[in-house]
């Protein structure tokens, strides 16, 4: 039997910033999760579709495009901290 030489190939580097964006990812769900404490209930089930739905794009983007998860988890936490401020200010969310 003949045996194929197999080509040496360099190792590929894994890029950390597909993990640090799901750990963002992770951290964000916490303060989606705790919003119960200011924001009613309707709120805070708008606010945990809108978690799952980026949730969903950084899944999807594992691979292609593994250098904007951090991007979407940053966005995550902003979007977070910007409708609990205009719930507050606006439609007078108290805790």
């Amino acid at each position: 039997m003949f045996r194929r030489r197999r080509r040496a190939t360099r190792p590929r580097l894994i890029s950390p910033w597909p993990f640090v964006g799901m750990g963002l990812m992770a951290a964000s769900l916490f303060l989606y999760g705790a919003s119960g404490l200011l924001a009613p209930p309707w709120a805070v089930v708008a606010l945990l579709v809108v978690w799952l739905v980026l949730f969903v794009l950084c899944c999807r983007w594992w691979t292609p495009h593994p250098d904007r998860l951090p991007f979407v988890a940053l966005f995550a936490v902003v979007f977070w901290f910007a409708a609990l401020s205009a719930g507050g200010a606006f439609l007078g969310w108290s805790a």
